[in-house]
């Protein structure tokens, strides 16, 4: 084409720009007919080509849609928008108070009411260790009972719960991990195992899955040598948690696809770099009771850590059998995490997200029993875990008889998260939940840790507040007879009549006489 004709074409268009570019569209949206009437994948599509790609275009923003213009306060899950604004507001130090009463509807059954104290506990009796008015310390110390070498209190009663690197990104893990310094709590790793992004100076819980990523030979199996030389390169572990099933899959294998196993993450699980990276639904070095005690004490022996274990909860065989086993034999888990089957951070398939598992209320109370008929349950640190991220609902674990709350997906909403539900495509828009160095570029990982640090610590100041109110210095002071919860119009029954038990009575004497063994202070 001679350079003058280029030129008129030029001008042709110049002069008729609107009939140009109407034929341009015109064009591209007659190919897409096309494409759509002989398509076979979409019957939305062939049916109507063309419009039938809005359909799918709202159904890929629905929740984004949902957040924003369609639900109120009160609609969303698994967090509604008030439970969100909440955490997001505490984290930024932002007024994290509501106006104009409550919107719950306080009549409901199973609502819960936790009842204060006609003398509260005067603020200004209370004492805080090293000056820091959100610190709560355990008041149980991990490992106490069957003497391990390296025993642990942890200083906050509120954890971050496990959350895999691979599953999450190195920014997102790393921001969690600072975090957890500045707030003086330790960070789970999750079963993917310990990886640099743990490694910034915050107490540690190693968690060991059925790939004992990190901790295996080059067949998968576990490696005790490997275990003890991860353990050396990592000196802020502090126990060792063994997960036998968690909420959002119990009995069910994990799996991170090859796309997303790069060389760094191949390097620390000890697996090959663009495979896909299967954790199997069952261990390999224990398949009953009597074995999973003697590789708890292994593992303890041979680190000299605490060691426990974490579990959804189904059926009751097993946890009679590990209590009649604890009680005879003195040995087994020094903690136990229970997780409810409400949890889950990452991807599951559906029928074991909503119908596997009992629920956390349901199955931590079943447990709690079984141990208790066997008269160790104060033997043992407890920990609950499945949407505990919330002062109220923490309250309530702890008068049932837990010691300790993991946090998962409210910590991720405190660096971030903006409950999209993409976690299971890598492509998380707030850059949390994916690999991706694009998607993860915009995520300050200093920025986010003081935003972590501040949700954790405002969280515990708020259930020293509620504590105050009801008369008390620590909230594990709380027994089931200082909540309520709804049993129809008008009926309340105390906790304590629902669950048919009271926790085990916790010895306390002031804030202050809890610092023995911790080592996160400092």
């Amino acid at each position: 084409m001679s350079e003058e004709l280029f030129l008129e074409y030029l001008n042709l268009i110049d002069e008729h720009a609107w009939l140009f570019w109407s034929a341009v569209v015109f064009l591209f949206l007659f190919c897409v007919f096309i494409h759509d009437i002989f398509q076979k994948k979409h019957t939305i599509k062939h049916n109507f080509p063309i419009v039938g790609h809005i359909r799918y275009l709202f159904e890929k923003i629905g929740p984004e849609l949902r957040q924003y213009w369609v639900a109120n306060d009160k609609e969303e899950m698994p967090f509604n928008r008030a439970e969100r604004s909440w955490v997001y507001a505490t984290s930024k130090m932002q007024n994290n108070n509501f106006g104009f009463g409550t919107t719950e509807l306080l009549y409901d059954a199973g609502y819960p009411i936790i009842k204060h104290s006609a003398f509260p506990f005067a603020d200004s009796k209370a004492k805080f260790i090293e000056g820091d008015s959100s610190m709560i310390p355990s008041l149980k110390v991990m490992g106490e009972f069957r003497n391990r070498k390296k025993l642990y209190r942890p200083a906050s009663v509120v954890n971050i719960s496990a959350m895999s690197y691979g599953s999450l990104g190195e920014r997102a893990v790393s921001s969690l991990n600072k975090g957890a310094k500045i707030a003086r709590c330790y960070h789970n790793t999750g079963e993917g195992g310990l990886s640099p992004y743990h490694n910034f100076g915050a107490d540690v819980v190693w968690q060991l899955g059925t790939g004992y990523f990190g901790a295996r030979d080059e067949k998968g199996k576990f490696s005790l040598d490997q275990f003890l030389k991860r353990l050396d390169a990592n000196p802020n572990v502090r126990a060792i948690e063994i997960k036998l099933s968690q909420g959002a899959k119990p009995g069910k294998g994990g799996i991170l696809p090859g796309a997303k196993v790069t060389k760094e993450i191949a390097e620390i699980r000890g697996i090959k770099p663009g495979q896909d990276c299967i954790s199997p639904n069952a261990h390999t070095e224990f398949d009953d009771v009597k074995s999973l005690i003697e590789f708890i004490e292994k593992l303890a022996s041979t680190s000299g850590l605490p060691v426990g274990i974490k579990s959804a909860v189904g059926e009751s065989k097993f946890w009679e059998e590990l209590a009649s086993r604890m009680r005879e034999t003195g040995q087994g888990p020094d903690f136990i995490t229970i997780d409810g089957g409400e949890g889950g951070t990452g991807a599951a398939p559906l029928t074991f997200t909503d119908h596997v598992s009992l629920p956390f209320k349901v199955g931590f109370a079943r447990v709690y029993k079984i141990f208790q008929k066997y008269e160790i349950a104060d033997r043992v640190v407890w920990i609950g875990s499945g949407k505990l991220g919330f002062p109220d609902r923490a309250i309530v674990a702890f008068a049932m008889g837990c010691d300790l709350i993991h946090v998962a997906r409210e910590t991720m909403m405190s660096i971030g998260c903006i409950q999209a539900q993409k976690c299971h495509t890598g492509h998380c828009p707030a850059g949390v939940a994916t690999q991706s160095k694009w998607l993860q570029a915009g995520l300050d990982v200093e920025l986010k840790a003081k935003r972590a640090a501040n949700y954790i610590k405002g969280f515990r100041k708020e259930l020293l507040s509620v504590a105050h109110a009801c008369g008390y210095e620590h909230p594990l002071q709380f027994t089931g007879n200082d909540i309520e919860i709804g049993a129809g119009q008008n009926r309340f029954r105390t906790l304590t009549e629902v669950l048919e038990y009271e926790r085990a009575p916790i010895r306390f004497t002031t804030m202050m006489d809890y610092t023995s063994n911790i080592t996160a202070l400092g």
